[in-house]
């Protein structure tokens, strides 16, 4: 039996978009199974991954390699435990969005403090973000698409790896991860 703070969340980066990175769910559900993933779930088609492990790291680590070997996808994985999801969305700080224009934006490891004071805010007019421990939080009210607040921004800027979900997704693996 796998329990809630045994719950984790992979969140994989560029999974089937624009046709590129292929990777059918029910394949991707036996990669995390093959590396040690326990009542392993899926989330829509872009790469999002619920699953019980008592080592969640080598979870991941095994199925980045798996993907590169089967399928020649070299792509960032990034891992929250069910916790760290729930506080990622309890902090984010700009209440007064509308929930279809929050983002969160997932990052590999800490951002250098002094990576994060040098973030340019006016970068992209009217939108709005804030670094909060291993999160972005991101208001776009004119849509994410025109947003130049993109992942390859921020993975320049702060040189670390970052991959983005909508409110709604995030909402959802949440509810996935804690029931």
């Amino acid at each position: 039996m796998v329990y809630k703070a045994t719950m984790h969340v992979a969140l994989l980066r560029g999974i089937n978009v624009g046709g590129k990175n292929k990777l059918p769910m029910k394949d991707l559900t036996e990669l995390v199974e093959a590396a040690g993933g326990e009542a392993v779930r899926t989330y829509i088609q872009s790469g999002n991954v619920v699953f019980g492990s008592k080592k969640p790291k080598a979870v991941v680590e095994g199925l980045e390699a798996a993907l590169a070997e089967r399928f020649g996808h070299e792509m960032p994985v990034v891992l929250r435990s069910a916790a760290q999801l729930e506080r990622a969305i309890a902090d984010y700080p700009f209440a007064e969005a509308d929930e279809k224009t929050r983002q969160v934006g997932f990052l590999s490891a800490r951002a250098p403090k002094a990576k994060v004071r040098a973030l340019d805010p006016e970068r992209s007019p009217g939108d709005h973000f804030e670094v909060v421990g291993e999160q972005i939080h991101l208001w776009c009210p004119n849509g994410f698409g025109k947003s130049k607040l993109t992942n390859a921004w921020f993975d320049r800027q702060l040189g670390v790896v970052s991959t983005f979900r909508n409110w709604r997704t995030t909402l959802k693996l949440l509810d996935m991860a804690s029931g």
